[in-house]
């Protein structure tokens, strides 16, 4: 059995008006989340899947990983025993959870 093609489905098309502006904004936020400017305004319209940007995945992607090279540095220096370094890790930490909530809120 032939596999169908995605845009076999997708057979009506409408026509959208937009100033020069709104265009660029669309075409700018599409590609931000890194998906076609439809499927873009698809999901817009419908609630489809949620928009989330690439990069987002990408940062939270990274700030794991550097809470966790944090986190084993964290724990080489409290066997140390140094509590200066200590205050300091733990704040690094906190601030790079922080930047994951927020931006995993956007989502």
């Amino acid at each position: 059995m032939e596999k169908r093609k995605a845009t076999s489905r997708l057979q009506r098309r409408r026509t959208l008006r937009l100033t020069a502006e709104e265009e660029e904004r669309l075409t700018r936020q599409a590609a931000t989340a890194g998906i076609s400017v439809s499927e873009y305004m698809r999901r817009l319209f419908f609630g489809g899947r949620p928009i989330i940007a690439r990069t987002d995945d990408q940062t939270i992607r990274e700030l794991r990983r550097l809470g966790g090279l944090l986190k084993h540095h964290f724990e080489v220096v409290k066997r140390a025993g140094n509590p200066a370094t200590l205050s300091e890790l733990d704040a690094a930490l906190r601030e790079i959870r922080y930047a994951i909530e927020a931006l995993s809120e956007r989502r």
